[in-house]
């Protein structure tokens, strides 16, 4: 299992190496490092996206809500992950359109709202990517060492040192040639260890029967507690999702407006049937009667279960579902800090971004990877960077339509949004509060105080000029 593991990393790595090193004449501007623009075509374009958003977190959110939700809390999972990707063929045009010449979302806020709107929108997308990458990392070690004992730091270090060295080399074009490759994979070994669990259980109709004879309740669409959750889903997940940069570069990767649209559908319709997949194994844990760990239910049926095959397929399947997303998340990381450096010192070089950028990944790596090898749970960090996207959604994006929606407009209701969130947050050990009430105040406040502050301000910001504003930071 550790060659599996190790051979997984390395042909990940040396296959971006050497796609890098053969196309780097085709690619050599600082703009093709940080977003590839208008290259991709339908397919590198599904394929990409699809595997950005593919984390190791399919391995442990869904299946955990499959054993105390059921079908109910699984379903609203997947559900609410496709929507936000389709989301995109939204919202993508309309920035494209407004700012043809932007890079990163971040830069279309700072000349559409000023920097007050800015620097909210800056620190909420690179908390919320550096969560994300840390519980990749952190996820795919504590699997690691569950099933082999490898120490958590040798494979946080050995993961996020091999994305990194592709990462710095090629910047996104590495992210995007590796998107393709896993995208491949992702489905196939999935539905092996799917059929392999199911078959060591005694198939189909025997899981169902176990699951009926002990939790019944999980079979039922009447599951009260589940419903609940797929109304936070639906929430938290859509929000941050929507600043998630990794994405947003590829709505400028995509060859043109309609790849964009046709490619982000199709992503989000591929995530529904993946993620009910991955969420039944939380039913096949509850069948197998031997769950300790809700978080880490599909490990431990597979272990308890299966043949060394079938958790063999699992930990390849967990490397290339974090490479796939670490990747993405340290190349948005590096473009959001680029771009901003570019604009704000119009006399630096491409060649000394490009070096300043490969340095700025270095450090996130470092930082994340330290943090990784550590174990600590960031459920709750992510609860808490899931609240301020939620709060933000409404402002920030209400900008690429109201023209009567100025900057301090924007910033007032981003803040009463996460105030009016945090007061019914739950504590660390969740004995008080409500996610759903949280959330629900931290999306609608906004919406209102949005609505109010734009019908009664005389100021506007006219849009159509914005496409001359937002200029090629990066060339």
């Amino acid at each position: 299992m550790t060659f599996w593991i190790v051979f997984s990393v390395m042909f990940f790595m040396l296959a971006a190496v050497l796609y890098i090193y053969c196309t780097r004449n085709t690619f050599n501007t600082l703009d093709g490092f940080i977003t590839a623009r208008h290259t991709l075509s339908t397919g590198p374009a599904v394929a990409t996206i699809f595997a950005s958003i593919m984390g190791a977190w399919i391995l442990f959110s869904p299946a955990e809500a499959g054993t105390w939700g059921g079908l109910t809390a699984f379903m609203g999972y997947a559900v609410a992950q496709a929507l936000v990707v389709v989301a995109f063929a939204i919202f993508g045009p309309r920035l494209r359109y407004l700012a043809p010449n932007c890079s990163t979302l971040p830069e279309f806020v700072f000349y559409r709202y000023g920097r007050g709107m800015y620097v909210l929108t800056l620190i909420v997308s690179m908390f919320y990517m550096a969560v994300f990458l840390a519980a990749e990392l952190t996820g795919i070690a504590l699997a690691v060492y569950l099933v082999t004992g490898i120490p958590l730091w040798i494979t946080a270090l050995l993961i996020g040192g091999s994305t990194l060295v592709y990462t710095t080399y090629g910047g996104i074009r590495g992210s995007i040639f590796t998107d393709t490759i896993q995208a491949i994979l992702i489905i196939p070994l999935l539905l092996l260890a799917f059929f392999g669990t199911l078959s060591s259980l005694g198939g189909f109709g025997e899981a169902v029967a176990r699951v009926k004879s002990l939790e019944p309740s999980l079979l039922s669409f009447k599951h009260i507690g589940a419903w609940e959750f797929t109304a936070t889903l639906l929430i938290a997940v859509f929000a941050a999702n929507m600043f998630h940069q990794g994405l947003w570069s590829r709505v400028y990767a995509s060859r043109d407006t309609a790849t964009v649209r046709k490619s982000f559908v199709i992503a989000g319709l591929m995530i529904i049937p993946v993620v009910m997949i991955a969420g039944s194994f939380g039913l096949m844990a509850v069948a197998e009667n031997t769950l300790t760990s809700p978080s880490s239910a599909l490990f431990e049926v597979v272990l308890a279960s299966t043949p060394t095959w079938v958790i063999t397929v699992v930990l390849v399947l967990a490397v290339a579902l974090v490479m796939s997303s670490a990747d993405t998340l340290i190349n948005a990381m590096t473009g959001i800090v680029t771009v901003d450096i570019a604009r704000a010192r119009k006399d630096i070089s491409p060649k000394k971004l490009i070096a300043y950028s490969r340095i700025i990944t270095a450090v996130i790596c470092i930082l994340v990877i330290t943090t990784a090898s550590q174990g600590y749970s960031v459920l709750y960090l992510f609860f808490i960077a899931d609240l301020v996207c939620a709060a933000a959604l409404f402002p920030v994006f209400f900008g690429l339509y109201s023209e009567r929606f100025p900057g301090w407009a924007g910033v007032v209701a981003v803040l009463c949004g996460i105030l009016a969130g945090a007061l019914l947050f739950p504590d660390p050990a969740f004995t008080r509060g409500n996610l759903l009430h949280s959330f629900s105040l931290a999306l609608f406040i906004p919406i209102v105080i949005s609505l109010l502050l734009g019908r009664f301000t005389s100021k506007t910001v006219d849009l159509a000029n914005l496409q001359d504003k937002v200029h090629d930071a990066v060339k």
